[in-house]
C-alpha cells in the first residue's frame, strides 16, 4: 500500500504535513488500581478522574526519505534512524518507537513514513499524572489525524493500551488512557472481556468550581518507578490476598460514592470520601506512603486540609489535598515552606486533539 493511496492529511507530493496533537494529563480522584487488568477482569473496576491543564503534546513533521527522527526535548533525547516497518525497540525512546510500529503494521499497510516526531510533556515522568499514557495517547491521536485512520476516542484510547501494556509489556491499569483521550470528568467502569465503558459527569457548574478552588496539588520532589508497586497489587490479586482484594475493593465502592458526592455538590462529603480512599489504598501493596509523603501529608492537615492522598500509584509523584477554597492560599504556602511544588490546578473537558501547523 503506497502513502498516496492512505486518505490523510499529506501534501500533493505525499509528505505529512506539519501538525501537533496533545493529550490532558488526570487526577485520579477514586478507584484507583480497580482498572488493572486481573481486577476488573474478574470483579469489574470503577474510577472517578477529572483532567486538569497539563499537557502531553506531540510535533509532527515530514523528513527527507527514508529517515525517521524521534526527540522527547524535555528531557533532552533524540534519536534518529533508518525508517523501516519494524523499529528495533532496543533505545531510549521505546513509546515512541511502539507507536511508530504499531501504526505502520496495523494501517500504513507495513509502509514507514518519513517523519519526525517531537515530544514535551507538562509533568516530569513518574508524576502519577498518568503521563506517560497521555504521551502515548497524544502520539497516536497525531498518526490518526495525519493519516485520517478511522479511530475514536475509544479506539485510540484502546489502542494506546495495547501498546503500553501488550506491545512494551509496561505494568499499569487502563484509566489513564481513556482519559487523556476523553478529557473531562468522567466515571470509567472497567469490566470483563476488555470492556470499557466512559460515562461523562454532568456536574453542575457551581461544584466544579467549588471543587476545582478547593484543590491543591503538590509535587513531592521525587519521581516514581510504579513497576514495584502494581507489581505488589497483581501479585495480591493473584493470590487472593485478603488486605489487596478488600483494599482494592474499598476503593471501587468509593468511587461510586464519591460520584454521588460530587453530583450533590457535597465537598465536604468528597473529602471524607477521599481520606477513606488513601487509608485503604495503602492496604493494596506495601511502598505506596513514604516517610516524605506522610510528612507533607500531615503539613497539608496541620494547615487546613480536609483530605489528601498520593494520584497514581504511590511512592512519590503529586499529591492533592481538598481544603476550604478560602484557606487554600494558606495551604500552599505551607506547602511551598517545605520546599514542595504546590499550586492550584485548573479543570478542562477537552481529550485529545490535533490541529495543522502552516509550513
Amino acid at each position: 500500500m503506497r502513502l498516496e493511496k492512505i486518505p490523510s492529511i499529506l501534501a500533493e507530493d505525499g509528505a505529512v504535513r506539519p501538525m501537533r496533537s496533545r493529550a490532558p494529563l488526570r487526577l485520579g480522584l477514586a478507584g484507583g488500581g480497580t482498572d488493572l487488568p486481573s481486577y476488573c477482569e474478574a470483579y469489574g473496576g470503577a474510577v472517578l478522574n477529572v483532567t486538569i491543564d497539563r499537557y502531553a503534546y506531540a510535533h509532527m513533521r515530514p523528513l527527507e526519505a527514508g529517515r525517521v527522527r524521534f526527540r522527547a526535548s524535555d528531557v533532552g533525547v533524540e534519536e534518529e534512524l533508518a525508517a523501516e516497518a519494524d523499529l528495533p525497540m532496543q533505545g531510549a525512546l521505546p513509546l515512541h518507537r511502539a507507536v511508530y510500529n504499531r501504526i505502520v503494521r496495523d494501517f500504513l499497510g507495513g509502509v514507514a513514513p518519513s517523519i519526525e516526531v517531537s515530544t514535551t510533556v507538562d509533568a516530569p515522568p513518574g508524576s502519577g499524572l498518568g503521563s506517560s499514557s497521555a504521551l502515548v495517547v497524544a502520539l497516536v491521536e497525531a498518526f490518526r489525524a495525519a493519516f485520517a485512520l478511522p479511530l475514536g476516542p475509544y479506539d485510540v484510547a484502546h489502542l494506546a493500551y495495547r501498546i503500553e501494556r501488550v506491545d512494551l509489556g509496561l505494568a499499569g491499569g487502563k484509566q489513564d488512557q481513556y482519559a487523556a483521550a476523553f478529557g473531562g470528568m468522567n466515571f470509567i467502569e472497567f469490566l470483563s472481556q476488555d470492556r470499557v465503558i466512559v460515562n461523562p459527569l454532568r456536574v453542575s457548574r457551581s461544584a466544579l468550581n467549588e471543587l476545582e478552588a478547593a484543590l491543591v496539588v503538590c509535587f513531592t520532589g521525587q519521581s516514581r518507578r510504579s513497576d514495584e508497586i502494581i507489581g505488589a497489587q497483581l501479585k495480591g490479586i493473584e493470590t487472593h490476598h485478603a488486605a489487596t482484594i478488600e483494599g482494592l475493593h474499598q476503593l471501587k465502592a468509593d468511587a461510586v460514592e464519591m460520584k454521588s458526592a460530587l453530583l450533590r455538590g457535597d465537598l465536604r462529603g468528597l473529602a471524607a470520601i477521599l481520606n477513606r480512599s488513601w487509608t485503604a489504598k495503602q492496604r493494596t501493596a506495601d511502598g505506596i506512603t513514604t516517610a516524605l509523603i506522610r510528612q507533607l501529608y500531615d503539613v497539608a492537615m496541620e494547615n487546613g486540609a480536609w483530605a489528601g492522598k498520593v494520584s497514581g500509584a504511590g511512592g512519590g509523584g503529586f499529591m492533592m489535598f481538598v481544603t476550604d477554597p478560602e484557606n487554600r492560599y494558606r495551604l500552599v504556602s505551607a506547602m511551598r515552606a517545605t520546599g514542595a511544588d504546590a499550586h492550584p490546578v485548573h479543570f478542562v473537558d477537552v481529550g485529545a486533539e490535533t490541529w495543522r501547523v502552516n509550513p
